[in-house]
């Protein structure tokens, strides 16, 4: 084919191949994108045909990537990421700020500092109304008519985008009271003699504590009676002196400051986790969606010390 023909080739057709591709099927992809399976799969034999190379192997149960697909693949999704910002950043001019937005965070992030932060967005912006659903299983964005997620730790759905807003670092903390009862534990696998108060508002691991030292990976299966989803619950049960909690830092950071909790096992490097505000692929996100990302990065940036 011609370099005239291959220059044809625009943003549009990349953005279909970048999003069959992180889909997994051309149903998904096509149920995505708004448009007709059959459809989807015309346009991208249609992008093959203009490029004069194979970019995708079909079979019945999945799609894999020809040599040229991966080469395509990994140049077509930063061109796409670019667009999308490109597009954003002067929407402002002619798109009206109004609506409400609907946002589904986990527990421990609505009854902390991300409450505060959406409500100073509405009042920033009266025109938009943000409904928040405070829930710990990841929410289908697309099917419960979502708009906005925030979430931590890893991604698994690739049709989703995932920004990032922070790092979070978790704690080892207890009361005063409680280690004047008990005493200090020296290392992880002292807290086998400590009632460990778990947190269970995560996907995995809430009795398996995970540790770094001297750049080695540790960890400890806890024991303890007390145990959680709800973080302000575990809070209190630690400031109470029932037990060690291990949190993030964020939940608990005014606690330690004053001096009613305090951290442990500080030789030690905690976990930590991404936290990201996830949306669905799409070629234009609202403005109104980007102004609130934005606005909880910068609400995270400005309290960094918490986390």
């Amino acid at each position: 084919m011609s370099a005239q023909g291959k220059n044809m080739v625009g943003v549009n057709e990349l953005f279909l191949f970048v999003l069959v591709v992180e889909a997994g099927s051309f149903n998904k992809a096509a149920g995505i994108a708004g448009i007709s399976t059959p459809a989807l799969s015309k346009k991208i034999s249609k992008l093959e045909k203009d490029l004069s190379v194979q970019l995708l192997y079909r079979t019945t149960r999945k799609l894999s990537l020809s040599e040229a697909g991966e080469t395509l693949y990994q140049h077509a999704k930063n061109i796409n990421q670019q667009v999308n910002e490109a597009i954003g950043a002067v929407s402002n001019f002619s798109e009206t700020i109004s609506g409400e937005i609907k946002l589904s965070v986990p527990t421990i992030s609505g009854e902390l500092l991300l409450a505060e932060i959406v409500a100073d967005f509405c009042h920033q912006h009266p025109d938009i109304s943000v409904n928040i659903r405070l829930e710990n299983e990841f929410a289908d964005l697309v099917k419960e008519g979502l708009d906005l997620a925030i979430r931590t730790g890893n991604l698994e759905n690739s049709t989703l985008i995932a920004k990032p807003l922070i790092v979070s670092h978790w704690v080892v903390c207890c009361s005063p009271e409680y280690i004047e009862q008990y005493g200090k534990p020296n290392n992880i696998d002292d807290l086998l003699s400590y009632n460990c108060l778990a947190y269970t508002g995560q996907a995995k691991g809430s009795h398996d504590w995970r540790f770094e030292l001297e750049g080695e990976e540790k960890s400890i299966r806890i024991s303890g009676n007390f145990a959680t989803n709800n973080a302000q619950a575990l809070r209190k049960a630690a400031l109470a002196g029932y037990g060690i909690a291990y949190v993030p830092r964020c939940g608990v950071y005014e606690d330690l400051q004053k001096g009613t909790l305090i951290a442990l096992l500080t030789d030690y490097k905690p976990r930590y986790l991404g936290v990201y505000a996830v949306y669905s692929y799409t070629r234009h996100l609202p403005a109104k969606i980007r102004l609130l990302i934005e606005h909880i990065k910068q609400g995270y940036q400005n309290k960094a010390e918490y986390f």
